[in-house]
């Protein structure tokens, strides 16, 4: 009879380490389907920016450096994104992504503010366009953030959870980074400045 409850509480155990072990794989395949869905966000509005720049080039010629600054921003937050894509739960990986976008969403709104001084740019319907569709994306990027820190949530309270704690620390289970921009050129007002 011994033998049987000690059998059964093996069992139980077993079941119990399984179903933790799964919970855990599960929270974290989610992480990563998050991401993808920034990533297909981020993704439209790296396609976007080059037909922004290519609307405004030949008006703001003498603007050329911040044309170029738009560019390289956008695929050094191209390439971080894809980096994170492989990891999404590496916080390193997602902390370069995260400056990398806000690098690129100072140099786009600096291109936007500078555009705007351009009365035949703001005659443009395509650039007025783009402008919505940028905006639009921008808003859907937020959205696909918060649903990626919430899936980072979950993930987190479940793996430092009793007793899920002790398969996360013996299987592995390391904690995910949320994504947050809080550098400060994040905060920081768009400037304009027209002196050379």
């Amino acid at each position: 009879m011994a033998m049987w409850i000690v059998l059964a509480v093996v069992v139980i155990l077993f079941a119990y380490l399984i179903k933790s072990y799964n919970g855990l794989v599960e929270l974290r395949q989610r992480i990563a389907n998050a991401f993808a869905q920034i990533d297909v966000q981020l993704q439209r509005r790296y396609d976007l920016i080059p037909n922004l720049v290519d609307t405004v080039k030949g008006a703001m010629a003498h603007e050329r450096e911040t044309l170029e600054a738009v560019i390289a921003a956008r695929n050094q937050a191209q390439a971080a994104a894809r980096a994170v894509m492989g990891s999404p739960t590496d916080g390193a990986a997602l902390q370069q992504l995260a400056n990398a976008e806000s690098q690129l969403g100072g140099v786009l709104g600096r291109l936007v503010a500078l555009a705007e001084a351009y009365p035949e740019l703001k005659a443009q319907q395509n650039m007025g366009q783009l402008q919505e569709e940028l905006a639009s994306t921008e808003n859907r990027v937020a959205f696909a953030r918060q649903a990626f820190n919430d899936a980072v949530m979950s993930y987190n309270t479940q793996r430092e959870s009793f007793p899920d704690a002790l398969v996360a620390s013996q299987f592995g289970f390391k904690p995910a980074q949320m994504w947050r921009l809080d550098k400060p050129e994040a905060a920081e007002p768009v400037r304009v400045s027209f002196s050379r």
